[in-house]
């Protein structure tokens, strides 16, 4: 199954709450941060919702 491989671009640093707490649930603390999640609904869902604070490619 493909993969994500998410990183943190930005600060949440002034961004909504929902915001910090949706990437805090992907793993990802601080800035240039790395996690490899599995391509599934759920977690496109999380990464459409913070999509100005992070970067994402896919890797098999």
């Amino acid at each position: 199954m493909a993969q994500l491989k998410i990183t943190q671009t930005k600060s949440y640093i002034g961004s909504k709450q929902n915001h910090r707490d949706t990437l805090r649930s992907l793993g990802l603390k601080r800035l240039h941060d790395v996690v490899v999640k599995e391509d599934r609904p759920e977690f496109r869902g999380m990464v459409q919702t913070v999509r100005h604070l992070v970067t994402v490619e896919e890797v098999d």
